[in-house]
């Protein structure tokens, strides 16, 4: 609609350029008018241009240029509106083809036609391609031979077609085509909704997507079929020994050996988890188990008795066990009652994890669920429970659809329901489903937020918050339990199920065409039972079949490798990953549950081995493994581990006992006073040889280090020196560094690109003594902001090219930051006290934020509550609405009594992994405030002897924060309370020869 407006309003305006009053009038009542429904006040200015003897007089259009300006800047929004419509996605770029692309095509087609030849014959003989191929009679007057066509080019000799049987990549009789899933959006709801610029899923298709592109019917085990706009077919199934550019002769159909190509790993990767680590004695048959999202050696477990436990894997110690009792038998319905009372066996069907670790839900195999709420420890109190489903409640899941934490919820009822977290209120039910809804899948892309259902007749569907009816309608492979999820970074789609046969399916979905896009093997013939399956590291799936565990490379469907865990499993073991795949549960024969690691998970379990059940009763953290990549970087990249302790490159999660749900947390201003019945004992590292550090290899030209912060993917450091030139150490894979991850046991490269360039800052005018540097990395880590006080430059990290430079001081850019979800998008702070958000594509400042007295020194995006934090000189907060850009609260900091802050004191903010809280940095003190209130949660303020704080960072999973002082001291806290765990003291890990500087983080 906006694309036609666009053209119409262009037209008329053109006429009204032109004085052709008389057009101008027709356009709009024939053209324009329609509009008028939408926006009645818009058709109204527009009218009134007739009385203006310039339009230009107008002040929204005292910028038009001529026709021909005019018509360019309207193309280019044109341009903009077609590429954001999901319709056309991946469809406005012409496809790269090899020079083979139309042969194999034509083999193909060939193939097929003699395939469905009545009388097929060892040698075609093939006329032309402009009608249909058919062998003749046995005995009628055969065609001269192709061999010589020129369009067809050289043809093997007699004999030289191979046979099309049971090893063919066609099969004589073809089983029956699903339906397609038509761009997940086969029965599209009659409402029209508008088209969004989103990920790939396309909710708002209405071709089926099968008909545009044909697809071969998936009945041969040994071939995988790729889509029909894939070259991997001339690939996959070329005989041995043929180059991937070989033209192949029309009657020859390549036939795909086994054990080529496919053929099945021998050995499984190092960074599976395949050592059994842990042996956890249940008690009762675990049905469904989840690891805690940030403390990633907690493992919830539901059983068949309806028992919950909470296990700390690294300890052995079972932290949590409760039976299954409802609540509030009052307040639940009488079919309900009358259940448990004519029988009161209750299973556990699915256990799950918040997002952020503070919430866990339990559904159960009668009408309810429960939702705990998690404070650390062995601490779980009761949340909500509710009567959700008449009949059992298959899955649960939580999402955050506008913003809100729900919790979702499907049952034997046929129902999906939508219930807010906080207090249990029913958001929206989704009906549609013929049968009882298996398991939901909630995700998101960009600004879509929907939700997969199955049931146990097969059926798939994709529902949006909005109560307008399902997305799709579709039969999964297996037709009856099946369970869906998306691979860590969320942009592949799986799916796995198992037919009443016990047939079981692991596939991966085109999201964009709604169809199967691959089908992995090497399930046994008849599983018994429904198998679970688990995605891990963006790489792999895991099933629990045939008393094993069967992994694949999502890229290869054939499997990659099985094993037994040493024996005891049943015959479909339930299997979960935790976060970051070092560990995986699986359930076993005897009431069991083995905790399988990789070597990082090896690490991350011995740190907390030595754990006592009392230690965790009391909130009291085990002594802290330092992060010697955070430490790194609160201390000029010399990292600490404490002694005896192993050296990791990532935080470990859960590293204190006390993780308490930050939104639980009573506020206090003051830190808290000491417990004399807790025994909190900090650890103090003095000597070298109680850690382990490194220095970076130096670059002659660099003098100081203002700058220092990690890349995204944790394997680089980038620095901004006081001269403006940007350094970059890089982490290769090694054999002492297998998975190319920041540590200090190996150093880095000091990297540049091969043409040698640097990337420096502009300076031009600038006193290098007055300028405040700042950079800002994109979330994808593909380019680097950065400004010393002059210009801003925007660099590619790849090449280090400058891409643009703009604003030039005065005002200076003092702290920079990428919007979340739109890298074009730039928030940078001034220093004169404003806040102007930029876009780089149009170079425009689209809005300027006033707010503050004294210049920015932090920014900070949530993405989940779409706010701006600010922070200035000024000692103030300030929360600003990323939708309309205007500030919701302001707030100063409360300064201890007795401290002054300095002239030129920062103030710096960092959100927290749940994204509802932010750390505060002050010279004086470091404090965690919840954003939407404004409230201050927790402060840590130093001993007034005590040196000043210049910088802190939360750790990479926001357990712990680590703050370096000016005395080049290094604390380590634990986030939750900010309680201080681990002093590194200077002479640790600085030689006597080094200087520090107060703000070189």
């Amino acid at each position: 609609m906006k694309i036609f407006f666009e053209i119409r309003k262009q037209k008329y305006l053109e006429a009204l350029d032109k004085h052709d009053r008389s057009k101008a009038v027709e356009i709009l009542v024939k053209d324009l008018k329609v509009f008028a429904t939408f926006n009645e006040e818009l058709f109204k200015e527009i009218t009134q241009l007739l009385t203006l003897e310039n339009f230009r007089e107008n002040e929204q259009l005292s910028k038009y240029g001529d026709t021909k300006s005019a018509r360019a800047i309207m193309l280019v929004e044109l341009k903009k509106l077609i590429e954001a419509n999901p319709l056309f996605r991946d469809k406005l770029q012409f496809p790269n083809l090899k020079n083979s692309r139309l042969r194999t095509l034509i083999n193909q087609s060939l193939n097929w036609q003699h395939q469905l030849c009545k009388n097929p014959r060892p040698n075609p003989d093939i006329k032309t391609l402009f009608v249909d191929h058919s062998c003749g009679q046995p005995n009628g007057a055969r065609a001269p031979s192709p061999a010589n066509n020129p369009l067809l080019g050289s043809l093997p000799k007699a004999g030289g077609f191979p046979p099309l049987g049971a090893h063919g990549p066609f099969q004589p009789t073809p089983a029956q085509v699903p339906a397609p899933l038509a761009g997940w959006m086969s029965n599209p709801s009659p409402v029209t909704h508008p088209a969004v610029s989103g990920g790939a899923i396309g909710l708002g298709a209405s071709i089926p997507a099968a008909l545009k592109h044909p697809r071969t019917p998936p009945t041969n085990p040994s071939v995988d079929y790729p889509s029909g706009d894939s070259d991997h077919v001339s690939k996959r199934t070329r005989p041995m020994g043929i180059s991937d550019e070989v033209n192949l002769p029309v009657n020859v159909m390549p036939v795909p050996f086994q054990g080529h190509g496919h053929s099945q790993a021998f050995s499984a990767p190092d960074d599976l988890p395949r050592a059994v680590a842990r042996m956890l004695n249940q008690g009762s048959s675990p049905m469904s188990m989840d690891f805690h999202p940030l403390q990633q050696t907690l493992l919830l477990v539901g059983t068949n008795v309806g028992d919950i436990a909470l296990w700390e894997a690294g300890s052995r110690e079972r932290l949590v066990a409760k039976n299954f009792k409802v609540w509030d038998l009052t307040a639940c319905s009488m079919p309900l009652q009358a259940a448990l009372v004519k029988d009161p066996a209750v299973s556990v069907n699915r256990v799950i994890w918040s997002p952020d670790g503070s919430l866990f839900g339990v559904a159960y195999s009668r009408h309810i669920v429960q939702i705990y709420s998690y404070h650390g420890g062995d601490e779980v109190r009761q949340h909500l429970e509710i009567d959700a489903h008449v009949g059992g409640v298959n899955d649960i899941a939580f999402s955050h659809p506008n913003k809100l934490l729900c919790v979702i919820t499907c049952g034997d009822d046929k129902t999906i329901k939508v219930w807010d977290a906080s207090n249990g209120t029913k958001q929206y039910t989704f009906e549609g489903h013929e049968a009882s809804v298996y398991s939901v899948c909630p995700h998101y892309k960009e600004n879509i937020q929907f939700i997969f259902s199955t049931a146990i007749d097969g059926k798939i569907k994709a529902w949006l918050y909005d109560n307008m009816g399902s997305r799709v309608d579709y039969e999964a492979p297996g037709r009856w339990c099946t369970t869906m999820a998306y691979s860590a970074d969320g942009t592949r789609l799986f799916s796995c199920g198992t037919s009443k046969d016990g047939e079981s399916f692991i596939v991966e979905w085109n999201e964009s065409e709604g169809a199967v896009k691959r089908t992995y093997q090497g399930f046994r013939k008849r599983s018994l039972g429904v198998v679970q399956f688990d995605t891990t590291k963006n790489k792999y799936l895991a099933a629990g079949d045939d008393f094993s565990i069967k992994f694949w490379d999502m890229d290869n469907i054939q499997p990659l490798t099985s094993f037994d865990a040493d024996g005891g499993l049943p015959a479909s073991p339930r299997i979960r990953f935790n976060k970051d795949g070092s560990l995986l549960a699986v359930s076993t024969n005897d009431n069991g549950i083995k905790i399988l690691a990789n070597s990082d998970g090896m690490r991350l379990l011995r740190t907390l081995e030595n754990l006592s059940y009392d230690a965790l009763r009391t909130a009291e953290a085990p002594k802290p493994t330092i992060n010697p990549i955070s430490a790194a970087a609160a201390a000029a990249a010399a990292a600490a581990t404490s002694a005896g302790l192993a050296d990791r490159s990532v935080a470990i999660a859960g590293m204190n006992g006390d993780a308490r749900s930050l939104g639980d947390v009573k506020p206090r201003i003051t830190e808290e006073p000491s417990d004399k019945s807790k025994i909190w004992k900090l650890t103090e590292i003095n000597e070298p040889s109680q850690c382990r550090s490194l220095r970076l290899p130096e670059n002659l030209r660099v003098t100081k280090i203002s700058r220092l912060i990690f890349t995204n993917s944790g394997n680089a450091i980038l620095a901004l020196a006081s001269n403006a030139i940007h350094l970059l150490w890089k982490w290769q894979r090694s054999d002492r560094n297998s998975n190319g991850k920041a540590t200090a046991s190996v150093a880095p490269q000091l990297w540049q690109p091969s043409s040698g360039i640097l990337m420096t800052n502009d300076v031009a005018d600038t006193n290098p003594e007055e300028a405040v540097p700042c950079f800002a990395l994109s979330k994808n880590d593909s380019y680097v902001m950065s400004a010393s006080g002059g210009k801003i430059s925007l660099f590619n990290m790849m090449t280090f090219k400058t891409m643009a430079t703009f604003m030039p001081p005065p005002p200076a850019a003092t702290f920079l930051a990428f919007h979340p979800q739109d890298n074009n998008i730039i928030a940078i702070g001034m220093d004169d006290s404003t806040i102007q958000i930029y876009n780089v594509r149009v170079d425009e400042v689209k809005s300027k934020l006033k707010g503050h007295s004294k210049r920015i020194t932090g920014l900070a995006f949530s993405h989940v509550l779409s706010v701006l934090v600010s922070s200035g000189a000024d000692s103030q907060l300030c929360v600003w609405n990323t939708d309309g850009w205007e500030k919701q609260k302001a707030r100063f900091l409360q300064v201890p009594a007795g401290r002054t802050p300095t002239a030129l004191s920062d103030t710096r903010v960092q959100f927290h992994q749940d994204q509802i809280h932010f750390l505060v940095v002050h010279e004086t003190q470091l404090a965690i405030y919840e954003t939407t209130k404004l409230d201050c949660m927790k402060q840590w303020v130093p001993r007034d002897s005590s040196a000043l704080i210049t910088h802190a960072t939360f750790s990479c999973d926001s357990q712990l924060v680590y703050a370096s002082f000016l005395d080049a001291s290094v604390c380590v806290f634990t986030a939750a309370n900010l309680r201080l765990r681990c002093r590194i003291n200077p002479s640790a890990y600085l030689p006597t020869n080094i200087r520090y500087f107060a703000r070189s983080f």
